[in-house]
């Protein structure tokens, strides 16, 4: 009862079976946890630039001349700078049409707000569903390991006259070893998971403010052309 667990032993001496699920888990975890710091600088770059942006769109800068320091930065454009640039440039190309409406110009703009919209929700949420489901699966992936450790376990002992605990215990360690990295694995990647779809859904409501703003500000541009 005084003897320490040695992880180290355990793998080594483990089955074959139980050793590709760890090394499964393995894989998962160490996937998981490139995703999790990916995320967790872009969705902190794409809200630091949200408030930046809006702070200097808010600030009474002219339309246009935001336009040009936002386009000048060509491929580096990302967020709300896209959105606006997207939906600013389809109007200001729809008000060089004579003999459109404001409302053809506004709703024109808007599509293209809500195509860039997409477009920046579907790259943060990239990866996304790989925690959801490293999450989902780990536990399970380290249970099959679990289960097949303790049925080799067992099996070994049909040859035995006389079974004890001291001969199954060290393969039942060895086969619950898979379930604890199962556990190390999916719990981490849930927790991002959560964490991150939160994040992303409030990035959502502010591209969602934003586009409603800005086409509030363009509608009555395009009133002013009339």
């Amino acid at each position: 009862m005084t003897g320490e667990i040695d992880l180290l032993n355990l793998v080594i001496h483990a089955s074959w079976f139980v050793k590709l699920v760890m090394i499964a888990l393995l894989l998962f975890s160490f996937l998981s946890w490139m995703i999790i710091f990916r995320k967790h600088t872009m969705l902190k770059g794409a809200l630091g630039s949200a408030n930046e942006f809006e702070e200097r769109f808010w600030s009474g800068a002219d339309l246009a001349a935001l336009f040009r320091e936002v386009t000048g930065r060509g491929d580096q454009i990302s967020g709300i700078e896209s959105i606006f640039e997207s939906g600013f440039r389809e109007f200001a190309r729809l008000r060089q049409r004579r003999g459109l409406d404001p409302r053809t110009m506004l709703e024109g703009a808007q599509r293209a707000m809500r195509v860039a919209q997409a477009r920046e929700l579907d790259r943060l949420e990239a990866n996304l569903e790989f925690l959801a489901n490293v999450g989902s699966i780990s536990p399970y992936v380290g249970l099959l390991g679990t289960v097949w450790g303790i049925m080799s376990a067992f099996q070994g002992l049909a040859t035995v006259k006389e079974a004890t605990i001291a001969m199954v215990a060290p393969g039942i360690s060895e086969a619950l070893v898979a379930t604890a990295m199962g556990l190390v694995a999916a719990i981490p990647a849930s927790w991002a998971y959560n964490r991150y779809s939160n994040k992303v859904d409030r990035v959502a409501n502010r591209f969602d403010t934003f586009t409603e703003e800005f086409s509030s500000i363009l509608q009555r541009q395009a009133h002013i052309d009339e």
